[in-house]
Formats: structure tokens, C-alpha cells, sequence
């Protein structure tokens, strides 16, 4: 498919549309009087809502925006600046939920970051268009250029462009969450472009104590195994009357929960299960090998636990702090690592779109200060040209 659309162009992902969409569409780039509609249309409490969303993470990000850096060898100088790619794609998944939350992750850092070209790709529904809310969504956002295609074909499309009928011109850099094709998609283009991350199922580890509340450790489990049958929900403690309290506490909020066979399979498959270890220490230790997409710390003294997690892509400390609570309005980034890659790698932020230079800037003084290093090291790696280029310098 990736090697499909880089060939012919918009003509593969119009076919690809069609073949896994099961829609037909003439125009691939989404009207903007269709976004300005759909964001006339939309609900009242759902728009308050994204603006909250968007305005805490506006104010995070800010904070975020990495500052550069000076420093000075006797009046030599070496700075590292930072600033934003020219271009970035934006993907929005569909499936079986509608995510205008992950519009506003992914493009509010992208704008505070400074990017001046953003495009979002989202998959078409019946209409030919993506859901009217991410439409509405990125009308709210001021995201003009919006692409009804998803799935590999989208990622390829923003790697590599087109302009056979419409023109997507390529981007630096791709985020977003989707599917298993669209993580493989995005593995094929990232020697091309810049990614975000491969992403996985969706994932949440519970660390809880005897002191946690058997209700809320149940529901963050259920609301992470909603998502997908392949989603990862575990719970790790040392206390078996937990673990007990935990279960009685699952099997009776299923009974009620709207989408309880997706649930039910992501619980009985290998990525899910209770661990019963012996000590608060091993509920660090086994966080830390987990390097959870989603952390939660439902013990006694949480923030003192936090301190020992090292990996984790967001932890949410105490009872009141519930991964729904980061997946849209904490101000913190829903795009997180997953399948303990929060061993290397970070929440999706400002930096993701962004990159560093490196300024030199010596004297002729500075130079000769480290001139007989240099060469020294020079000859060391046979690589005498370099040297030269110094000791030219010398004489200069």
C-alpha cells in the first residue's frame, strides 16, 4: 500500500478508500465550508468541552516549549536554538469510536511549537466526509486543510505527497494514533519522515495497595479495555484482599458496562491480567519492567511511590487523578508511548515538533586554544585533512 500510494499517488489512496472505507469519493481534501458546517452544528456542551481541553493544553504546552542555550569558552561561543518543522501530518483515527479529543492533541503542541503548515488526515465515513465532530474539531483549532483518507494509505499520502488531481505536499513529520496498518505504515515511512512513535494497543497498569478503592481500581481497568479487544488493563498489588474486593467489584460494573464483550475480551486475553507480588517494592520494580503507556498509583503516600517510577508514559497519582482525566482535560497529552517504549521514549509535546541546531561561533583565540588537541585527535583517526584545516588556520 505505502509503495502503492508513493507510485501513483492520489489514484492508490482514492482505491484504497473505496477497497477498506467501502466509500466512494471524488474529492479527497475536505471542503472548508463543510468544516466551517459541521462546527456550526455541533453541540453546545461538546464544543465547551474541547475549549476547556484546548486551553489547558495550550497552557501546558507553552510551558513546555524548549529554550536554547549558551555557553561561553572565552568569548567563543556555542548555542543550541530549537525550532519547528516547516510541515507536520496530523491522523485522527476512526473504528469504533470517535476521537476529536486526539484532533486537539495533536495539533494544539504543533501550534505552540510554531508550526506553520498542519494538515489532518481522518477516515471517511458514508458521507464521504471524516465525522462531523473531528471536522468540528479542527474548525475550532483553526486546521483548514483536512483529508477525508485514514488508514496506511494516509500516512503514505503525508510521507510521500501528491499531485494527480489534488495536492498534498509531504511533511516532515507524522503523529498520531491508529490502528495495527497504520502503525506499520508509519515503519515503512519513518526512515523518510519523522513519526511520533509505533504505536500499540492501548494499555494501563494499576499500582494499588489494601488502602485503594476497589470500585475505582475496577473502572479505570474497564475504561482502558473498552477501547479495543487487544487493549492491556493490569492491576499489580500485595494485597490479595484486594485483588479479591477488585474482582467482586469487576464482574458487577460489567454487568452494566455498554460495551461489556470488547471488555470482557481484552480481559481474557494475555496482555490483561492481576499480579499478586509480595511488597510495595515489587509494585515498583514490576511498573518499571511494564514501562506502562498509563501509570495509576492508588497507594498509600503516592507521590513518594511516583518518585521510584522511572518509566511510565503518563502516571496519574491518587484517586481523583484517572486516566479519562488525561485522555481529555488535564492538560497533559493523551499520544503516549506504549509497549514499553517509556523506557526511551516521551509523551507526544511541543518537542515532538520541534528539532535543535547547534550554533558555533570562535575566535581566532578560541581555535587555537584547542588547535593542538584537534590535530592531535585528528592523527589519532587518520583522518589528517582535518587537521590541516586547523593548522591552515594557524597561519591565517
Amino acid at each position: 500500500m505505502v509503495e502503492d500510494v508513493r507510485a501513483r499517488g492520489r489514484a492508490a489512496v482514492l482505491e484504497a478508500t473505496s477497497r477498506f472505507d467501502g466509500v466512494t469519493v471524488e474529492q479527497i481534501r475536505v471542503p472548508h465550508e463543510e468544516l466551517a458546517r459541521a462546527c456550526d452544528e455541533l453541540d453546545s456542551r461538546v464544543r465547551a468541552a474541547l475549549e476547556e481541553s484546548i486551553a489547558r493544553l495550550r497552557q501546558v504546552s507553552a510551558r513546555d516549549v524548549p529554550q536554547g542555550s549558551t555557553t561561553e569558552f572565552d568569548g567563543s561561543f556555542v548555542s543550541t536554538r530549537w525550532t519547528p518543522v516547516d510541515r507536520v501530518g496530523l491522523y485522527v483515527p476512526g473504528g469504533r469510536a470517535v476521537y476529536p479529543s486526539t484532533v486537539v492533541m495533536n495539533a494544539v503542541p504543533a501550534q505552540v511549537a510554531g508550526v506553520e503548515s498542519l494538515a489532518l488526515a481522518s477516515p471517511p465515513g458514508p458521507s464521504g466526509l471524516p465525522h462531523p465532530v473531528v471536522m468540528a474539531t479542527a474548525e475550532l483549532l483553526g486546521v483548514e486543510e483536512v483529508w477525508a483518507m485514514g488508514g496506511a494509505q494516509a500516512i503514505a499520502a503525508f510521507a510521500y505527497g501528491f499531485d494527480d488531481g489534488e495536492v498534498c505536499e509531504p511533511v516532515d513529520v507524522i503523529t498520531g494514533p491508529g490502528n495495527a496498518y497504520v502503525a506499520g505504515a508509519k515503519s515503512l515511512v519513518r526512515s523518510f519522515v519523522g513519526v511520533d512513535s509505533i504505536a500499540g494497543p492501548t494499555e494501563i497498569i494499576v499500582c494499588a495497595d489494601a488502602q485503594a478503592k476497589p470500585e475505582l481500581v475496577a473502572t479505570d481497568l474497564i475504561s482502558q479495555a473498552e477501547h479495543d479487544p487487544l487493549a492491556a488493563s493490569v492491576l499489580v498489588t500485595a494485597s490479595a484482599d484486594l485483588v479479591t474486593r477488585v474482582q467482586d467489584e469487576l464482574a458487577r460494573q460489567l454487568e452494566t458496562a455498554k460495551h461489556r464483550e470488547r471488555i470482557r475480551e481484552a480481559f481474557a486475553g494475555p496482555q490483561s491480567g492481576i499480579l499478586l507480588v509480595d511488597s510495595r517494592s515489587d509494585m515498583v520494580r514490576v511498573a518499571n519492567v511494564y514501562a506502562g503507556e498509563h501509570v495509576e498509583v492508588m497507594v498509600e503516600d503516592p507521590h513518594e511511590f511516583a518518585r521510584e517510577l522511572r518509566h511510565g508514559g503518563t502516571i496519574f497519582i491518587g484517586d481523583y487523578s484517572p486516566v479519562a482525566l488525561g485522555d481529555y482535560c488535564s492538560g497533559s497529552n493523551h499520544v503516549l508511548p506504549t509497549s514499553g517504549t517509556a523506557t526511551h521514549a516521551s509523551p507526544l509535546g511541543v518537542h515532538s515538533f520541534m528539532k535543535s541546531s547547534q550554533i558555533v561561533s570562535y575566535t581566532r583565540d578560541g581555535l587555537l586554544d584547542v588547535a593542538d588537541h584537534i590535530e592531535t585527535l585528528a592523527n589519532a583517526e587518520n583522518l589528517p585533512a582535518h587537521g590541516y584545516a586547523v593548522h591552515l588556520r594557524r597561519e591565517s
